[in-house]
């Protein structure tokens, strides 16, 4: 009896020492499962700080978001106030509410050259005036128009803000948004498009409560919305790499699932307007950048005020980047090549009389292109 009792107590309490360590392992293994199934729930790769400029994923280069208050505009459609104090032809601190960047006369980018890649130019506020050289195109567009113009083999452009109001502001906010061009078609015949305003389909949602989202469909397509066309030889061109540009504006306190798309797929979006947004389970602050997961759907919940959010995705090229200035090539050798090129040819040369181009004031929204066809816009 007192050796069955020793060996009961023994059993029992070999049995308790053995459970103690194999609860534990349990109960670890049990958070690791559940921190594991969070972690593939969990919509959100990370989450950066935006600046002046964007940081962007293969296959965009990167983003630069303008917001200037001009004032009024003078004879010449320059600022009519003094322009004292600033570093003028590379003036990019905000003065009094704006920039000149590398104007003298009118606030803007005189003349320059490009090769490579792509630049999508998406104007929110005010009017930008386009002047190129070899494509023979030139417009003006702002207040909702975009500009997608494919540099390809090499062009020289301007792109002005003209402060067409003498009697009032001159609100200026655009996004300048570099697209790559893929190895085969970096050398590409120059291309210009214009996407009017009046002409980007809208995506509209309205949630539970009342509340509105809409989305400015730039590239891609959105349910029963599809962008017009980009540029032929675009990397946006082939619907398999997935590209989009949305602009998303959602009503304070709406709710909206932004869709999945293939796995794969790099996907940023941009809160640069608002309060707070929260996206899946975080709450992200104003003018910061998340990468998402491509292949989740992900429930946006705004906050207390209005909000806009840029969205860009696309399948990345990996190929090697090389970029210098204003040229995106593949190779040194490459880019070495794109430097004696625009010393012997400039591109085309440049037509103008000035390199900081401007049309005439009373001129409204137009394009011209490079085939000598001109479209004209009301407004």
């Amino acid at each position: 009896m007192h050796r069955r009792s020793f060996l009961t107590r023994l059993f029992v309490g070999v049995t308790s020492l053995l459970a103690l360590p194999l609860a534990g392992a349990a109960k670890s293994l049990k958070q690791s499962f559940q921190s594991s199934n969070k972690a593939k729930m969990e919509p959100i790769i990370q989450i950066k700080p935006m600046g002046f400029q964007w940081e962007t994923a293969d296959p965009f280069l990167f983003c630069v978001h303008h917001e200037d208050h001009f004032p009024a505009g003078n004879e010449v459609m320059g600022p009519a106030v003094s322009l004292k104090g600033r570093n003028i032809g590379d003036d990019f601190i905000i003065k009094d509410g704006f920039r000149m960047y590398h104007g003298r006369t009118v606030p803007g980018f005189p003349g320059h050259p490009h090769r490579g890649f792509e630049t999508i130019t998406v104007v929110r506020k005010g009017m930008v005036d386009h002047a190129a050289d070899s494509m023979g195109a030139s417009g003006r567009y702002g207040n909702g128009d975009v500009q997608w113009m494919t540099a390809g083999k090499g062009v020289q452009h301007a792109e002005m803000f003209p402060l067409i109001n003498k009697d009032k502001d001159n609100p200026m906010e655009l996004f300048q948004i570099w697209l790559n061009l893929p190895k085969k078609n970096k050398m590409v015949e120059p291309h210009f498009k214009m996407l009017w305003g009046e002409d980007i389909p809208n995506y509209k949602h309205k949630d539970t409560n009342q509340n509105h989202t809409i989305v400015e469909v730039i590239a891609g397509a959105l349910g029963d919305k599809k962008a017009g066309a980009p540029p032929p030889d675009s990397w946006a061109a082939d619907p398999q790499n997935h590209v989009a540009v949305w602009n998303i504006k959602m009503e304070a306190g709406a709710v909206w699932i932004l869709p999945k798309t293939a796995a794969g797929i790099n996907r940023n979006i941009y809160f640069y307007q608002g309060d707070t947004l929260q996206v899946g389970e975080t709450t992200v602050p104003k003018y910061n950048a998340v990468t998402l997961k491509s292949d989740m759907d992900v429930v946006l919940h705004n906050g207390n005020a209005e909000c806009r959010i840029l969205l860009l995705q696309g399948k990345p090229m990996d190929e090697t980047v090389i970029q210098y200035g204003p040229f995106v090539m593949n190779s040194k050798e490459e880019i070495n090549q794109a430097f004696e090129d625009y010393h012997k040819t400039q591109f085309g040369g440049w037509p103008w009389s000035r390199y900081d181009q401007v049309h005439p004031r009373e001129k409204g929204r137009f394009a011209k292109h490079a085939d000598g066809s001109e479209e004209v816009k009301q407004g």
